[in-house]
């Protein structure tokens, strides 16, 4: 029995530094994609929205196939390597976008990887850890994660001192590939038994009860949530220096990297339903701060910090209820019609 615990939060430790060099890559992009979308390729706030808004939606319905799929053939590592390798052979080709249409079909495959890999990574995490210790589990994970993405933003800060904002994007090649390096020789399958119902038979197992209620609420709440370009966007409008928007950034992912591990703690203490609470209320004070026009540059910052908080504990303690809402091998498929309703 120790030596499978001992296992288990191996495997979570690897799929974290998994985690931390791909978000190194993409946030390397992503914090300043937002300006080149609109700075350098001309496009408005509408086309932002569209790029993102499309993206979002493709990546999330994705991770709803890519769970069933896994809980069917009772193996998850193989479309985990898919989606993270497609991921990051799309990023680079930001670099050789003529017009945000370019940058829209990139954006697009990255979310497709994304997709993929989503449903069946968290499913795999949940198999490979004891339900007491899933908020921890799920904390640790996001935290590592979101290590990555406040480096990622740090070096765009600093190469762009020297480089072109092109050239960032051939740069986040490098962490994606030790990425995949470490997922494919480090991260080991969990056997679990194969869901071989048809999809719409598992769809009906899982929903139903408090999963389903919890989906309803947080579909709702989704509806009017926004994600972090905006508070980007709104930072270079109230007149802070383009080359100082990543470090923007970088504070919504300083904020959430603190908050993942101790909220999932939290998660297993209290329960993951008190945790949305608190961060459905930190949601509501960004809200607020954002509706008032001001020129006080540190705002963005606050912001941003708020932000942060927020995202970490609602997604470490989402995560959680719907490993423990559903059974071992209905796991990928909870994941993914979660992500779909979000």
């Amino acid at each position: 029995m120790k030596e499978s615990r001992k296992y288990s939060w191996k495997n979570v430790r690897n799929l974290g530094f998994v985690s931390f060099f791909t978000d190194m890559s993409s946030e390397m992009i992503f914090g300043i994609l937002p300006l080149f979308i609109i700075d350098d390729l001309g496009a408005g706030k509408t086309i932002l929205g569209l790029v993102e808004g499309m993206g979002e939606a493709v990546g999330y319905g994705t991770r709803t196939v890519s769970g069933t799929i896994s809980d069917k053939v009772g193996k998850r590592k193989s479309l985990i390597l898919l989606g993270y390798g497609l991921s990051t052979i799309a990023k680079p080709f930001f670099a050789l976008s003529a017009s945000w249409v370019h940058v829209f079909g990139i954006r697009v495959t990255d979310r497709v990887g994304k997709g993929i890999r989503t449903s069946p990574r968290d499913a795999l995490l949940s198999d490979s850890i004891e339900p007491a210790n899933l908020g921890r589990a799920f904390g640790l994970h996001r935290t590592m994660d979101q290590a990555g993405a406040i480096i990622g933003p740090l070096i765009a800060f600093a190469l762009l001192y020297y480089f072109e904002v092109r050239d960032i994007f051939w740069f986040s090649l490098l962490p994606g590939a030790i990425a995949l390096f470490i997922l494919a020789r480090h991260v080991k399958e969990r056997k679990i038994i194969p869901k071989n119902q048809s999809v719409f038979s598992n769809f009906k197992e899982v929903l139903h009860g408090k999963f389903l209620v919890f989906l309803l609420i947080m579909t709702v709440f989704s509806i009017g949530a926004y994600n972090f370009s905006f508070i980007l966007v709104q930072s270079s409008e109230i007149g802070l220096e383009k080359n100082f928007v990543p470090l923007v950034y970088m504070v919504i992912n300083i904020t959430h990297t603190l908050v993942g591990l101790p909220s999932g703690m939290l998660a297993d203490k209290i329960g993951s339903e008190k945790v949305i609470l608190v961060s459905f209320a930190l949601f509501l004070l960004t809200c607020i701060i954002g509706f008032f026009e001001t020129e006080f540059i540190l705002v963005g910052f606050v912001m941003a910090g708020i932000f942060g908080l927020y995202h970490g504990m609602t997604i470490t303690s989402q995560r959680t209820m719907v490993s423990r809402y559903v059974s071992e091998n209905l796991r990928g498929t909870a994941f993914g019609v979660y992500y779909l309703f979000v």
